[in-house]
């Protein structure tokens, strides 16, 4: 994973890293440098601190510390040497480079009227590394299928950070592009317009417009767009059947999905919540839980086996949110697994329930 952000690193950083284990490389996912303190990584969900020598570290004790310059030098490439010409990115605290990596970036904040303008003195990096994995919607989409209209039911995804949210909303918006339904009653039917608005550059990693990642032949992108205006823009141009946006949770936002519902596409959007209790906590999410612009709800969790999730009807949510077995208890009984490697990971399933959580 390493060589996908490797131009970006100063000659320093990129000899600690590369003396890392190849199994580490292999699961690298976070690149966290904070100046004068301890390089930590995030491996697989695991963080770990890294030597000088590559060695990998439980505790901070004997890591390998970047620099001021070090940290200098980084700021100076991803900003292409022109702080000046990023300062919209700067101002929502993270940088998104070409491969849909996202640096996010934190310092002495400057303010406008209350308002944060800036971040200057930037002393920590999170360099994020986006990967693209064919086939990690497999097993998810065919629990989704609108029957009637041969199409998805609008579908919200939650999860806290870093649990695989964007991986998969990007994968399915590759396999209904494509028509790739899975067995059953969906086999035979043709892709669907897909419309993504990736405010954050993340989904389909688009350069000047051209996105990065397979996202399928009939998907078109929104890119470094608001979510709100993104969708608005989507249906009034483009015609999509299915709009997939990722991180929601602004008022607007919710005011789109709105409009988008009211006028017969399908939604795939993912949220900040570990659970359908926290996404009810929401005022956002309620409403349109509420109003029916969401019919399903997947909750989505990382695993040391792998990535799990749980299908739950927004009726049955809004109806009986207490009745719900805890989201922390995750069985084979009404999970189903699926792993990031391999295009079609075999799924770990018994006695799938019918109900209130399939």
């Amino acid at each position: 994973m390493l060589n996908r952000v490797v131009h970006l690193l100063p000659l320093e950083l990129k000899a600690v890293l590369e003396k890392l284990p190849e199994t580490a490389l292999a699961q690298l996912e976070e690149i966290r440098i904070r100046e004068g303190r301890p390089l930590e990584l995030g491996l697989r969900g695991q963080s770990r601190f890294a030597g000088t020598d590559g060695t990998l570290r439980m505790t901070a004790d004997g890591a390998y510390k970047p620099t001021g310059d070090i940290c200098r030098k980084l700021l100076e490439r991803i900003t292409n040497y022109s702080l000046y010409a990023m300062e919209e990115e700067l101002k929502r605290g993270f940088i998104t480079v070409a491969g849909g990596h996202r640096i996010g970036l934190a310092g002495r904040t400057v303010l406008d009227s209350g308002s944060v303008r800036g971040i200057r003195d930037i002393g920590a990096f999170n360099i994020r590394i986006a990967r693209e994995v064919i086939g990690s919607a497999n097993h998810l989409l065919p629990k989704l299928l609108d029957r009637s209209r041969k199409s998805i039911y609008s579908t919200l995804i939650l999860a806290p950070p870093q649990q695989g949210k964007t991986t998969l909303v990007r994968d399915l918006a590759r396999s209904i592009s494509y028509g790739l339904w899975g067995q059953g009653e969906g086999a035979g039917w043709q892709g669907r317009k897909v419309g993504v608005v990736d405010e954050r550059s993340e989904i389909a990693a688009c350069v000047r417009g051209i996105p990065t990642f397979d996202i399928g032949p009939r998907t078109d992108v929104m890119d470094a767009c608001p979510k709100a205006e993104g969708i608005m823009m989507l249906l009034r141009s483009m015609s999509p059947e299915i709009v997939v946006a990722d991180e929601i949770g602004r008022d607007e936002d919710g005011e789109a999905i709105r409009e988008a519902s009211h006028a017969g596409v399908s939604v795939v959007a993912t949220a900040h919540a570990y659970d359908v209790q926290d996404a009810l906590g929401r005022p956002v999410l309620r409403r349109l839980l509420e109003d029916g612009s969401f019919q399903q709800i997947v909750e989505l969790r990382r695993t040391t086996a792998g990535f799990m999730h749980r299908i739950i009807s927004a009726e049955s949510a809004i109806r009986s949110p207490a009745a719900r077995e805890p989201t922390a208890v995750l069985t084979a009984a009404s999970t189903s697994t699926f792993r990031r490697s391999g295009a079609d990971p075999a799924p770990v399933e018994s006695g799938l329930q019918r109900g209130g959580a399939t």
